[in-house]
């Protein structure tokens, strides 16, 4: 259940708001609802996949209350899959029920600023630096009374998995990350890169400006349609695989969070000072000593760099695998039994 100073600094009708476009999008049922975790929206009824996550829990983990997707065994070994921008939990839709059949404990939550995840307390500092997302999941963990777990996520999910991984390796069984070593810092954001690098960022300047903020706070819909056109170019979702998430979009913190993911990046916002130890430690570019299995998507369309660059990143037992068939950035979504299938292989490294 939702704790009361939760539903105050959300704000009751917002979130009873999102809750209920949710439904509407067959997104879930209250998580005391007595559904199964997996189920079918009325366009894919003859389907036998699933695409609808059905039931959604709450938990007070560190400075949010967390909301996520719980399914398979109580006992099983734990995979927790973590999204990016601009997507939500369903990216892992279709990963789920593999892990599941695997027999994996699969924990799937929102991310600070994305749907029923609210901060607990309207007092602290909403900065969507990646130490903080990092620090999200170890307290996620604690609060699920999660020892260790096997971390899987791409774009911002993959960079906080490799966090995690290089931060508290005792709470890592192994990670799976889309496009691999993607810790950086500041400072390294300040370094000027090739004008052709440079033009796949334009989101981001675009962002440093207020003007950005302004644009995207109107437009956050659209704005993310057309990053999961160009990230993904060959991917053909409909319009209701959008809507479902993009229903996550409307968390009051939404913008705040995104914002200041960018605008930390290129040293345009400051973060907060409680994590300048993390941050200090992350800025020395630390190896990842866990087992890990990186994968890319043949055709994705966001920023990413090569394997051969962050490769000996990896100090542990490590394999990199190039995903074909017209991939994009959403590799989870896009091709769920090569993403279930490599964070199984590294749950056994």
């Amino acid at each position: 259940m939702i704790g009361k100073s939760s539903l105050n600094v959300f704000g009751r009708r917002r979130f009873f708001g999102i809750a209920a476009g949710a439904l509407a999008a067959k997104e879930f049922v209250s998580a005391t609802s007595p559904q199964p975790v997996f189920g079918k929206s009325p366009r894919q009824a003859r389907s036998e996949a699933p695409d609808a996550f059905l039931s959604l829990k709450q938990v007070d983990a560190g400075v949010l209350n967390v909301g996520y997707v719980e399914a398979g065994p109580g006992d099983g070994p734990v995979a927790i899959l973590l999204h990016g921008w601009p997507y939500d939990i369903h990216s892992f839709v279709g990963v789920a029920p593999r892990l599941v059949t695997a027999g994996f404990r699969v924990i799937v939550p929102y991310a600070r600023g994305y749907g029923t995840t609210a901060f607990l307390s309207s007092q602290t500092l909403k900065t969507g630096q990646p130490s903080a997302l990092a620090v999200d999941t170890i307290a996620l963990m604690d609060a699920l009374g999660i020892k260790q777990a096997t971390i899987a996520g791409f774009d911002w999910g993959a960079r906080t998995a490799d966090i995690v991984a290089a931060l508290w390796p005792g709470r890592v069984n192994g990670i799976v990350s889309v496009s691999g070593y993607l810790i950086g810092s500041q400072e390294a954001g300040k370094v000027p890169l090739p004008p052709k690098a440079e033009l796949q960022w334009w989101y981001q300047y675009y962002f440093a400006t207020e003007r950005g903020r302004e644009g995207y706070s109107k437009y956050r819909r659209e704005f993310s349609e057309l990053i999961w056109k160009l990230a993904s170019p060959k991917w053909k979702f409909d319009e209701a695989t959008f809507a479902r998430s993009a229903v996550a979009f409307d968390n009051p913190d939404h913008v705040d969070i995104v914002i200041h993911n960018y605008r930390w990046r290129l040293g345009l916002a400051q973060g907060d000072p409680n994590l300048d130890k993390l941050e200090a430690k992350l800025a020395a570019a630390p190896l990842i000593d866990v087992p890990a299995i990186t994968l890319e998507g043949d055709e994705n369309g966001a920023p990413h760099p090569e394997p051969s660059a962050y490769a000996k990143k990896f100090s542990g037992k490590y394999q990199h695998r190039l995903v074909g068939g017209g991939i994009g950035h959403n590799l989870p979504q896009e091709a769920p039994e090569a993403f279930a299938q490599a964070v199984i292989d590294v749950s056994k490294a």
